[in-house]
Parts: C-alpha cells; structure tokens; sequence
C-alpha cells in the first residue's frame, strides 16, 4: 500500500482540481481531517452538496495518484 504525505495529496488536488471551491473543500478533508457536517457550515453548502463536490472531485484526483 502506497502512503502518501499531506503535502503529496495537495499538490495533485491543486494540479488536477480545477475549481477553487472544491479545492479547498478537498485540502480541508483529505488534509485536514474535516468531516461533511463541519465543511458543510464552514462553506454555508449542504452536507449532501459537500459530499458530492468530494465524491465528484475524488475521482478526478485518485486518478492521478500513482
């Protein structure tokens, strides 16, 4: 199983992702841990809408990891 660091997975959500928004929404919850409910307030968004923001925008970065 490949590891990989914090800094990894946010160069490949920077270079892949190409929305803003969902950037941030990716780095706060593949980097820093946040779960739905907590990202959902801090972006004012729905927990439903963060969670397809996530589950879209992981299949556009997962891949890219090697």
């Amino acid at each position: 199983m490949i590891t990989y660091t914090n800094s990894q997975i946010s160069h490949i959500i920077d270079e892949y992702v190409h929305n803003e928004r969902d950037r941030k929404i990716l780095k706060r919850r593949f980097v820093d841990g946040i779960v739905f409910d907590k990202l959902a307030e801090e972006f004012d968004l729905s927990v439903r809408q963060v969670k397809n923001i996530v589950y879209k925008s992981e299949k556009i970065f997962l891949k890219h990891l090697k």
